[in-house]
């Protein structure tokens, strides 16, 4: 029986994430579940609407979940920063309408809470094809996806274990680390460039002293922010980082044997390729 939600991309999986979009709709189909696009959604107003306008950064999330609540099923979010509004506009839109008022009908849930939630770790440790043994990978949740944890609604949001699980379902070596809640500076991409390089490389060292061979997210700002600054801080630092920045998504869709996996990855700024030709993945 297949299983029906509702799927809000957000902009970035339009566009410079693609591949994130691509293996969640090649996963989703793998285990039985249908993910429907929200008709007519809009921006969220993440790193933007909510700095600016208190208005507007209620209204555009606010939408969209008048929007989900039509459509009657749970809300899966992808994105961590569209996560994080989305959540605390459900919060705020609960407060107003008062104990009184009927319970929301669905649920909104990041990608990783449903995995865990809806059985499918289960199903893909039946379904998998091969396992990703010898990938030592640092787990990188960001800090959009379980804090504030009163928004978020995270048990765990010093130390989550939700990807790291997956990891080691897949036979990949999830390394402890201690910065896989740490901000990446996404949201200071275009202003204050400085910041984002000490912070990404700030992550970067971490995981490499940790061991690990890749950085594994599951946030497209996270990724991007990552996987695309790597040569100018290689510059700056005096030092080469060449660390793969896999969605976890890919490389569950690895696992199980999808035939897009390496288009996947060919649109990453820095090039899995070799990587995963070592451990005899590819």
């Amino acid at each position: 029986m297949t299983m029906k939600v509702s799927y809000y991309p957000g902009c970035a999986l339009h566009g410079t994430a693609l591949e994130y979009d691509e293996s969640i709709q090649a996963l989703s189909r793998m285990l039985g579940v249908e993910m429907r696009e929200l008709p007519d959604w809009n921006c969220c107003g993440a790193s933007s609407a909510h700095v600016t306008d208190e208005s507007l950064a209620l209204s555009l999330p606010a939408r969209n979940l008048a929007i989900a609540e039509a459509q009657g099923m749970d809300l899966i979010i992808p994105c961590a920063a569209c996560y994080g509004r989305v959540k605390a506009a459900e919060k705020e839109m609960l407060a107003r309408r008062g104990t009184a008022a009927p319970k929301q009908s669905f649920r909104v849930l990041n990608l990783l809470d449903f995995i865990v939630t809806a059985g499918l770790s289960e199903k893909i440790a039946t379904l998998k094809k091969r396992t990703l043994n010898g990938l030592k990978v640092a787990c990188y949740y960001g800090c959009l996806l379980v804090r504030p944890p009163k928004v978020t609604g995270a048990k765990n949001h010093e130390n989550p274990q939700e990807m790291d699980r997956l990891m080691a379902l897949i036979g990949a070596e999830p390394v402890p680390w201690s910065y896989k809640t740490d901000c990446c500076g996404g949201s200071l991409v275009i202003s204050r460039t400085d910041i984002v390089r000490r912070l990404t490389q700030k992550l970067f060292d971490g995981a490499l002293r940790a061991g690990a061979e890749a950085i594994v997210v599951a946030c497209p700002l996270c990724q991007s922010n990552l996987d695309s600054r790597q040569e100018e801080i290689s510059r700056e630092a005096g030092k080469r980082y060449n660390l793969p920045v896999f969605y976890f998504t890919e490389l569950i869709g690895l696992a199980m044997g999808h035939g897009d996996a390496g288009k996947w990855f060919k649109r990453h700024f820095v090039n899995p390729a070799k990587l995963l030709a070592a451990k005899g993945l590819v």
